[in-house]
């Protein structure tokens, strides 16, 4: 089964659960590391998750697993915080990061550069605009490969 399906499937698993507790669903890997599987689940809420609440989604999760079993391989369940640095994955995610500092990649270059870190301005769902060093940059939604937070020290 493809990685897409089985985040699919966990999503779709764990969704009514998140939703019920006041959570929100970050994200879902489906990763080999060495010889290794690991499927991460990734769940935050405001004001931040506690390592208990990540342990009652993890319980909740693994039951679900147990009954539908549908990964073959053998695999290590991990639930946890996105962490200070969180992905910004959806462009509902793009729109809470406004007026943070966030970094960014794009699939191709703009202005001569393919990484960005700075100040989200602004948001409209197709141009994202930060203020980086002492230059405003525009970047078409689009062309985005990856944002997260970035902590600035």
């Amino acid at each position: 089964m493809s990685n897409s399906k089985i985040k699919q499937i966990v999503e779709d698993m764990v969704k009514p659960f998140i939703d019920e507790n006041g959570f929100e669903l970050v994200d879902v890997e489906y990763v080999k590391e060495g010889s290794n599987y690991f499927l991460r689940v990734f769940v935050d809420k405001e004001g931040g998750i506690d390592i208990d609440e990540c342990g009652r989604v993890s319980e909740y999760l693994s039951e679900r697993l147990d009954e539908k079993d549908p990964i073959t391989e053998a695999y290590f369940l991990e639930v946890s915080s996105p962490g200070a640095e969180r992905p910004l994955k959806k462009p509902e995610d793009v729109h809470k990061a406004v007026g943070k500092h966030i970094y960014v990649t794009t699939y191709e270059p703009i202005k001569g550069h393919k990484e960005f870190e700075g100040l989200l301005q602004s948001f409209d769902g197709e141009l994202v605009k930060m203020r980086v060093g002492q230059s405003n940059v525009e970047i078409p939604y689009a062309k985005v490969a990856s944002a997260r937070l970035a902590i600035v020290f």
